[in-house]
């Protein structure tokens, strides 16, 4: 069983950042231009260069590779996210089988080192935190080619799309769950309704409830 979760807004605050040359910490936006002033802080998209020559997503990859003690103190992606949703999956299905889509990064794996950045799909979020559904980023896809598990999302409607593109190699069946009026269309998979009035981060909700066993019969997989 593979499981894929959306991203969230709220970082633990012991995260770790990236660091410019100078010592600045490297806070990733969507649009760094409108990002306020911060003295210490340099606002960066994932796939601008860094002095080295090199995008900050090729640095962040060399990192992983060669933490070399981790003195950055980046976290693992499950560990980053404040709500305890992320470490309640990786505990029940393996950090292995986790993956976080995350709106700044792509499709990462639980395990990978990353900083603390601010990047989301979310409409009301402020301008240079917002990405554009139609950018097309340099988005990782960690999910291992010729994988034939079913992959489960627990996500809103926004992050959709890229998960429709990140996972869509895959062999197995996609099953996506969905608390929209609007049914999505999934290739290669379906899509499960999740009932609930709950319409903010109500994926954690839908957590939850798959946790406790109660969508085995939904999705046709047990936990």
């Amino acid at each position: 069983m593979i499981v894929v979760i959306q991203c969230a807004a709220r970082k633990r605050s012991d995260a770790g950042y990236l660091r410019t040359s100078d010592g600045r910490r490297v806070v990733f936006v969507a649009d760094p231009a409108a990002a306020p002033a911060l003295g210490g802080v340099l606002f960066a998209r994932p796939d601008d260069v860094a002095k080295s020559g090199r995008t900050w997503r090729e640095e962040l990859v060399a990192y992983n590779r060669n933490p070399k003690g981790n003195p950055l103190c980046l976290l693992p992606a499950f560990e980053l996210y404040q709500n305890e949703a992320y470490r309640r999956l990786a505990a029940k299905v393996g950090v292995s089988n986790l993956f976080i889509l995350s709106a700044g990064w792509g499709l990462i794996a639980a395990a990978f080192l990353t900083p603390c950045y601010d990047i989301t799909f979310t409409a009301h979020a402020n301008a240079y935190k917002r990405r554009r559904k139609s950018e097309r980023c340099q988005d990782f896809s960690m999910l291992p080619q010729g994988k034939t598990e079913p992959v489960l999302f627990f996500g809103g409607k926004d992050y959709l799309p890229l998960f429709d593109r990140l996972t869509g190699g895959n062999q197995g069946p996609r099953i996506v769950f969905y608390n929209s009026a609007s049914e999505p269309q999934i290739g290669n998979g379906r899509a499960v309704r999740f009932m609930t009035s709950t319409r903010t981060n109500w994926h954690y909700e839908c957590v939850d409830a798959y946790l406790l066993g109660a969508l085995d019969r939904e999705t046709g997989v047990p936990a």
